[in-house]
């Protein structure tokens, strides 16, 4: 499952161009600034796509409020951006040298004559300032000061079945402090807001798996039903556990002992600590040691309804047990944002870096690629080369919707995990034999089909496109260094011959079908809290298992920070590190069969059995070497152990 921005959890599916230290690199960055004119500058990304002439609907009132963030550039943002670039490539002779958090601050952050000048220039224009922080200055006051401010005028414009404010032209900055501003953010009143997947059960409402179930991937075959695809198959598992997770994955010896991550998403479940200790004692997995598992939270929040604040409660629950269950001993520190939109989820990543709360950051969540703006794409991507300089590196779900043609009727990727910054984690179908034996993975994709009123037959059989791993080929990020000469040629001049950012990186085990067990308090049919469990996937799992194994991985390299893992990771393609995923492991289409209860708690309203096709992503296709829905594959025995090599490096 994952969370969208406005944004979504990623989901837990249930059942611009950086120069470099010596020459110009393409990473896919968008300038926040273009030229507008002697007397200023504009911030490119400012006006919306969906604020055309068409839609206009006139001037906005000239007391209407405004809350925007201008976004501050700092000292040096071609130079933060070449630094974590080599800091972050192990061919550089900069490579692992980490800043800390002070160090960056005072190097690559704002200084105190920049936010002086462009408070200055808010409060002449007659605004109000309301918070200052090292990345923002956070400002209200009605339209007509904002437009003074901005150099544009507001209007209304239909979105939609809705109307909302925009500028009518790009939003601009006076040019003696342009090199201060990176952008601004609140001039158009749309939501920016990351999701979850819609299929994330919520908290408030129980949600259990029907049986019957496998206990390991066919250990249960459903002889009773329709073959498919010419054989009979097996029922769905009940859900794997960290123990089957770890051998799937090579974890070995390793805990994440002294590593710590941290994970994002808004929102906080009120039951964490309880849940997490009562599943870690009900699987076998180590218990959790106090002070292991911290929380970073707002003082308060807001859109509590508007985001389905209950929830986020389930993906924290994933996110939190799914490190513990492949990272026993990791350093786990939750970071809740005050709500479900980019500004706040911004400043929970923010959060991370500023306090260098941890080395690797598991997020799951995001927001289709359309609905990033360069302003946005220019906020984010600077917190994740703040993180870089510093060793840290994120990880984020590619998204449970495919190619998201059958979601937005375009085809296209999600975002964060579109920056070329980050690690975009896809999704798989994991099949886990007896004895904890591996024995392949598919490409994350399903299509559904319901038993037929007689039970002789899968009406319309294999069925429509439910969900799968997102991926494919960015519209608006440059193709990365790193993944030049491993992405095919195709994928990566699929939307611009100069070549694109393809997603996603790497992968793990995603489908909820194949997926995992997890342990949450909810409110039970009959009105009562109670633990229960039950089994959930999406790209929402995908990325803690990798941030977990990415866990290990530092504990092998001596405790070394990865930092931002893509040229590694990269480098290692190719390798028998990765297990190579195809949608045919077997040479043969691949299905299971589920049972679930009707109301999704109990056999009250009956049962529904259908069959769910594996390997079947929308338009996306897993094959042979690299793809756009698992990336370079997931890790094999070898990959762990294959950071040891890199403990004794100097850096």
């Amino acid at each position: 499952m994952r969370s969208n921005r406005a944004k979504v959890r990623a989901s837990v599916s249930m059942a611009a161009t950086l120069p470099m230290i010596a020459g110009a690199l393409a990473l896919g960055i968008p300038a926040a600034h273009a030229a507008d004119s002697p007397a200023r500058e504009a911030l490119k990304g400012t006006k919306p796509a969906w604020a055309t002439a068409k839609a206009d609907k006139g001037a906005t009132s000239d007391s209407a409020q405004v809350k925007a963030r201008v976004y501050l550039a700092g000292q040096d943002a071609k130079g933060l951006a070449a630094y974590a670039k080599a800091v972050s490539d192990p061919s550089s002779p900069l490579y692992g040298k980490y800043l800390s958090a002070k160090q960056v601050q005072a190097r690559y952050g704002a200084t105190k004559a920049q936010v002086k000048a462009v408070k200055s220039w808010l409060t002449a224009s007659g605004l109000t300032v309301t918070e200052v922080t090292q990345h923002y200055i956070a400002v209200t006051g009605d339209v007509s000061a904002a437009e003074q401010a901005f150099g544009t005028q507001m209007h209304n414009y239909a979105k939609g079945s809705k109307t909302y404010r925009a500028p009518a032209k790009t939003a601009s900055v006076p040019a003696s402090v342009s090199a201060a501003v990176l952008t601004v953010t609140g001039l158009d009143s749309a939501p920016h807001k990351a999701s979850h997947d819609d299929t994330l059960p919520p908290p408030d409402s129980v949600f259990k798996n029907s049986g019957p179930f496998s206990s390991y991937y066919g250990s249960n075959i459903a002889t009773t039903l329709p073959d498919a695809y010419g054989t009979k198959i097996p029922y769905a598992v009940e859900g794997y556990t960290g123990k089957q997770l770890r051998a799937a994955y090579g974890a070995g010896k390793y805990t994440g002992k002294h590593v710590r991550v941290a994970i994002t998403d808004a929102y906080a479940s009120p039951t964490i600590a309880f849940d997490a200790g009562t599943y870690a004692k009900a699987h076998g997995d180590a218990a959790w040691k106090t002070s292991q598992l911290h929380q970073a939270l707002p003082d308060t929040y807001t859109k509590t309804e508007e985001c389905g604040a209950a929830g986020w409660y389930g993906e924290e629950t994933l996110d939190v047990e799914a490190v513990h269950a492949v990272a026993p001993n990791a350093d786990v520190t939750y970071v809740g944002a005050a709500s479900c939109y980019d500004d706040d989820l911004l400043a929970s990543l923010s959060k991370v870096v500023d306090n260098h709360l941890a080395d690797i950051v598991s997020n799951s969540w995001g927001d289709i690629e359309a609905n990033q703006t360069p302003d946005l794409a220019a906020a984010y991507d600077q917190v994740f080369q703040l993180g870089a300089v510093q060793g840290i590196g994120f990880y984020f779900s590619s998204g449970d919707n495919g190619d998201e043609v059958a979601n937005t009727k375009t085809k296209q990727v999600d975002t964060p995990a579109n920056s070329a910054w980050v690690t975009a984690v896809g999704g798989t179908s994991l099949a886990v034999g007896k004895h904890n034996k591996y024995l392949w993975e598919t490409g994350w994709g399903t299509e559904r089909a319901s038993l037929s009123a007689d039970g002789k037959s899968w009406t319309d059989f294999p069925g429509a496109f439910t969900s799968g791993a997102g991926g494919g080929t960015s519209k608006t990020v440059g193709e990365p260094y790193y993944q030049k000469n491993v992405v095919p040629k195709a994928l990566a001049t699929a939307n611009s011959a100069a070549g694109n950012r393809v997603v996603p990186d790497i992968s793990a085990i995603a489908d909820p079908n194949t997926g995992f067990k997890v342990g949450q308090t909810q409110t039970q049919a009959d009105g009562t809290e109670a633990y229960s469990e039950y089994r959930i996937g999406g790209t929402s799992l995908a990325a803690p298992v990798i941030a977990a194994v990415q866990a290990l991985a530092q504990e092998a390299r001596g405790g070394k920070a990865i930092g931002f893992a893509n040229p590694l990771i990269y480098s290692r393609y190719g390798t028998k590190v990765y297990h190579d995923v195809t949608d045919e492991p077997t040479g043969k289409d691949l299905a299971v069969a589920r049972v679930d209860f009707a109301n999704g708690y109990d056999a009250t309203d009956g049962l529904l059995t259908s069959v769910r096709s594996l390997g079947k992503d929308s338009s996306l296709s897993a094959v042979k070497g690299y793809d756009d829905v698992t990336g370079v594959g997931t890790p094999a025995a070898g990959y762990v152990e294959s950071y040891k090599s890199q403990a004794h490096r100097k850096h």
